[in-house]
């Protein structure tokens, strides 16, 4: 049987660079040359925007180098052809190209998580694996997911959402609806993850100084209250139609939340991904908490339109025992195969899935019409040409 061509796209214009870099390669690179199954082409976009592909970087071990930017620096950028399928052009006196079958985005947040690079593969017509533009540009958008949810009366935490614009022409009345919220806060920016830039403030001394903060990486941010007694729970889940939900994850977390060191690098750092050491899988939590939130977790995943895979973040009161959504990540980092692993479901059998997932919403996404024949131009301005 011929090996499919798929073509892992990570790195990017992005603060979470690097963690795409780690994902790209433990469990996806990895487990897809594990399966035997295809023709693998990394595909890496530079942190300026330069697009690179070459089998060397298949190797994690590359981007260790010192000198690998000054290596790519010297080969040729590839250029790609959006033409009824992706291809992949080294261009040149021998120009090279190759036809993509399948493209596996492994970049997180900004151009890539965010809906960006799959508008880019819609236009290619060129399937792709975990969830679509929709959801990723939703889910992407902190304060976007919460008015959706809000919307179905799916629970969420009071929070008050404002633009760098609003902040500089009206802070003193922004400061006065913030401060109406239940203290503590945290303020966050709206569209980035990774815990990056993320605040928790206890007074009103503190606000200022963490706006700024946020608005150093984005220009849209928000307040929300925090929800003290906490019990963090977090819910994998893959499909299309038909979900399979991973086990309820519980952080194990003795500060007040976890930040980027917390996530990626305060474990066993041979892990090759996010920090797993950190957790406990199934949570210890009662049965009614486990319902409730296998529940708002398969309702949030179809209301967001997530498809292939996602991840479901949950924030529980310890003593009302009231579940709250928090957030919904289209790319968990490393795909979170630490916790399908102990679902029995091994990085090689998550990624091939995945990717049959991806080839099975391509096929349906084909019955679907996207043109329309009509006279329109024919009667531009009164006149009919019939030439």
């Amino acid at each position: 049987m011929d090996k499919k061509t798929i073509a892992v796209i990570f790195g990017g214009r992005s603060v979470e660079h690097d963690i795409s870099i780690i994902t790209a390669h433990t469990p996806i690179i990895q487990s897809l040359t594990a399966s035997g199954q295809f023709d693998i082409w990394p595909i890496y976009i530079a942190k300026n925007g330069s697009w690179y592909s070459d089998k060397i970087m298949n190797d994690l071990e590359f981007f260790k180098r010192n000198d690998f930017e000054n290596y790519l620096s010297e080969q040729k950028k590839i250029r790609l052809l959006f033409d009824d399928g992706l291809k992949i052009i080294w261009p040149g006196f021998r120009q090279k190209t190759i036809a993509i079958d399948i493209v596996f985005p492994a970049m997180h947040g900004t151009f890539g998580e965010d809906g960006s690079l799959m508008g880019l593969l819609r236009m290619a017509n060129a399937p792709f694996v975990g969830c679509d533009i929709f959801a990723s540009a939703v889910a992407m958008d902190k304060t976007l997911t919460k008015q959706v949810l809000a919307a179905e009366n799916i629970p969420i935490v009071p929070f008050v959402w404002f633009t760098k614009y609003e902040w500089e022409k009206n802070k003193n009345g922004l400061i006065q609806k913030i401060k109406k919220l239940k203290w503590p806060l945290f303020i966050k920016p709206a569209h980035l993850g990774s815990s990056i830039a993320i605040t928790k403030i206890k007074q009103e001394s503190e606000l200022e100084n963490a706006i700024e903060v946020a608005f150093h990486y984005d220009d849209k941010i928000l307040a929300e209250e925090s929800v003290e007694n906490l019990i963090e729970a977090t819910l994998p889940i893959i499909g299309n139609d038909e979900l399979q939900l991973g086990g309820i994850e519980r952080p194990l977390n003795k500060t007040g939340f976890f930040d980027f060191n917390d996530k990626y690098l305060s474990g066993n750092k041979k892990s090759g991904g996010v920090n797993n050491q950190y957790s406990e899988i199934p949570a210890n939590i009662s049965a009614d908490l486990k319902q409730q939130v296998e529940n708002l977790g398969k309702q949030t995943y179809r209301l967001l339109g997530c498809s292939g895979i996602a991840r479901v973040d949950f924030l529980i009161d310890g003593i009302s025992q009231k579940v709250y959504v928090n957030e919904v990540n289209t790319l968990p980092g490393s795909l979170y195969c630490h916790n399908w692993r102990k679902m029995g479901i091994s990085g090689v059998e998550l990624v091939t899935k995945l990717v049959a997932l991806a080839e099975e919403r391509f096929q349906k996404q084909k019955n679907i019409t996207y043109t329309f024949r009509s006279d329109i131009l024919n009667q531009v301005n009164g006149k009919k040409i019939t030439k």
